[in-house]
Parts: C-alpha cells; structure tokens; sequence
C-alpha cells in the first residue's frame, strides 16, 4: 500500500516574492529530483513549478519515507531558505486530499485565473519530467493521467475559458492607458517564451513602429522577431536597446533580476525621461521592484496583470461550476479504482494464506489417521475451505464498503494482524 502526500505553496498563501525563490527551472527540477530519488529511493515524485505554485507530490510505502517535515525540509535546503520563513506560506495534504488538489489544480479551478490553459501543460510537463526519470509509479502515474483526461474534458465540454481575459490583453490595456499612439512606440522583448510570444502577438496588433527580441539563444530571437516582423540582437545589447523601447516585456530564466534599480535609472537618462512600460512576466522576476519607484516608469510583474484577469471569474460562475462537478466525478472514479487495484491483490492474499494454512492442517490431520477413506478426506477438505470463507467474510465485506478513508485503517488491519 501507498501513502499520498503533498507540500506546496501558491498564490493563495504566499506573495510572489517567495514564490519566485522557491521556483524550480526545469535543469533545477531535473537536479532536485534525482536527488529525491538518491535520498527516498522507494519513493514516487512529481515536482510542479509555475509562476503562480510550486508542489512537490509523493507517493510512498505506508510506513516509509519522505514524512511531510522531510519534503519542506528538502525544498528548503535545495533554495537555502530556512523552514522558518518558508512554513507559514505552505500547505500539506495527505491521501484523498492530494487526489482533489491534484485534479482541481490541473483544470485550472485552483488557478488565479480560473480557466487559464497553461495550468494543464506545465502539470504534464511535470509529470513527463517525472516519468522520464522513473520517479512517476504504478500511484503517480494514473494519477496524474486521471488528472489530465479530467481537465481535459473541463475544458471541453464547458465554457471554462470563455470570457477570460489573457493577462497578455491586460498587458496591452495598461499599456493603451499609458500611451496614445504605437505607431510610433519601439517594443523590446527580452526573453522568446511562450508568455513573451503571446503578449507580443497582442501588442502586434497595435501596430507598433518597431520590435527587437533579445534572447540568449539567437536562433530563438530571429524566429520570434520573424513571427512579428522585428529585428533580433544580443543581449549583450540590452542596455542600448532598453533606452530606445518604450515598451519593454521580459519573461527570461534568470534566477536574478536582469533590469536593475540603477541600471534603469541611467536608461530613463538616455531616455530624456519619456514613459517607459515594462511587463515583467518571468518568475522569478527579470526587473527589481524599485524600478518601478522611478520616474515616468510604469512597472507590471505577473501578479498585477494576473489579479486583473480574475475579476472576470464572477462572470464564469456557471461555467466554473460545471468543470467542478466534472472534476469530481473524475476524482470519485480514480478513487474507486485505485482502492479497487489495492484491495484485490491484498484480498488475495489473504485467502490464499489462511487457506494454505487450513490445507496444512487438514493433512497435518490426515496423517494421523490413516483409516480415512478418500471421500472422507475430500470432505475434510472441503470442511476446512468453508470455514476459512465464513471466517474471512465479514472483515473482507467491511473492507469492500468502506469508503477510501475508511478502509485504509482496515486494509492495514488485515496487514498486521495476518501478517500479510
């Protein structure tokens, strides 16, 4: 038997400045992972990271390792966060609990912005991440499989996504109040992701004088710059390219910020102090947040942009409402069947031992009366067989209805007491 657990933190419990300490990039995922597997080998791990949660879910043998202690405790050494300060910002799950976080997170009923899509790729991503590296079980494994065909289906037989607004349209619309024109206005995009991508295909529409991609990779820039009709350059660049751009959108894997207080400062100069609009979409942050305490700087980071797009919730409340209800239904299968793949094998089992041992006894028997007729000998047999059925009957049954919780404390019972 497998024991489910998950410790995490979110937008709901913490503030973005620990969320972006505690990320992982996938390199970094990779590293922590195999150093999961080195420390609890017996262990199943699903590391998720995203701008807005970081969870780590387990699975492992009952009365084996990680404990909850242990999992906050690796995520802290591995970001050299003290649990102190990281404890108050997490949350922890066991058994049925994770089964409901799981699936509700996947189809987006957890997110910020409810009905956002990208949930649903960074979950498989994670749990590809995972099986890649055999860290996703015979319990992670349908699991997460479970979780995705669910949100799946939320998404595509409800109106989930309809009427959300993209924090990449709210990036423009902020944008829009700040400047009158764009057919005038330079766009730099520092960094080529997917976020960077849609945020320029809004700003595109605007009609922009100019763009320039900056990106580490330079094959990734000239396609992104293709896509829009821009020019790409080096990063070694970026300095001279942000005096020029009025709008800037970072989105880069830097774990440090890459846009400084006093870098920006000496832009703004450049600049003759003309408003500048940044979009900082990256996790953790691409610009420090004094940048946005200077002059004529409009600064935006992912939360902002974000709580913006969940005022549109309210509106989706029935839509909401039917993903959940679909959710549920995929949560309450999983439920059944994975108890169902616990129980009979442990069933069995139990049968075939205690029936052994009646067999053991009926020749035991035999043996010291060796007058028996061949038919008495079936009876005896048969006698044995009914008495072990009638004595398995009533605890098996229990265990059959209880519910998942409730028959976790038995099926353990039935481990102990029979030695199973």
């Amino acid at each position: 038997m497998q024991r489910l657990l998950l410790v995490g933190l979110s937008h709901a419990t913490a503030p973005l400045a620990v969320r972006e300490r505690c990320a992982f990039t996938p390199q970094q995922r990779e590293t922590a992972l195999a150093s999961f597997r080195e420390k609890f080998p017996e262990s199943e791990a699903v590391l998720v990271s995203t701008c807005n949660r970081v969870e780590l879910y387990v699975a492992r043998p009952v009365h084996g390792r990680p404990k909850s202690e242990e999992m906050v405790q690796f995520i802290s050494e591995f970001h050299g966060i003290t649990e102190t300060d990281l404890r108050p910002h997490l949350y922890d799950y066991s058994k049925r609990e994770v089964v409901d976080h799981l699936f509700a997170v996947t189809a987006s009923l957890d997110s910020l912005v409810v009905g956002e899509t990208q949930i649903l790729s960074q979950v498989r991503e994670a749990y590809e991440a995972s099986k890649t590296l055999g860290l996703a079980g015979n319990v992670l494994h349908p699991m997460f499989q479970r979780a995705i065909a669910a949100a799946r289906e939320a998404v595509t037989e409800t109106r989930l996504a309809e009427g959300r607004r993209s924090v990449a349209s709210i990036a423009v619309d902020y944008a829009r109040q700040i400047f009158e024109s764009f057919s005038d206005k330079t766009v730099l995009s520092i960094g080529a992701g997917k976020m960077s991508t849609l945020v320029l295909k809004h700003l595109s529409d605007l009609h922009i004088r100019k763009l320039v991609v900056l990106n580490r990779d330079i094959t990734k820039a000239q396609a992104l710059a293709e896509q829009f009709g821009g020019t790409a350059a080096s990063t070694d660049e970026m300095v001279e390219h942000l005096a020029e751009a009025d709008i800037v959108v970072t989105g880069t894997a830097s774990p440090m910020p890459i846009i400084t207080a006093a870098m920006f400062q000496q832009v703004m100069k450049k600049r003759r102090w003309r408003p500048s609009f940044l979009i900082d979409i990256a996790l953790p942050r691409d610009v420090e947040e004094a940048v946005g305490e200077l002059d004529n700087v409009y600064l935006y980071n992912i939360d902002d942009l974000q709580q913006v797009a969940s005022a549109t919730d309210s509106a989706r409340a029935e839509a909401v409402q039917h993903a959940r209800k679909i959710v549920q239904e995929h949560v309450e299968e999983f439920i059944a069947w994975n108890r169902a793949r616990e129980l009979g094998p442990l069933i069995e089992q139990l049968f075939t031992k205690s029936h052994a041992m009646a067999q053991d006894e009926v020749i035991r028997t035999i043996n010291k009366l060796p007058d028996m007729s061949e038919p008495e000998k079936q009876h005896l047999s048969e006698l044995a067989r009914r008495i072990v059925n009638k004595l398995l009957h009533n605890p098996v049954q229990a265990v059959r209805e209880a519910d998942a919780d409730g028959a976790t404390p038995y099926m353990r019972a039935l481990v102990k007491l029979f030695k199973l």
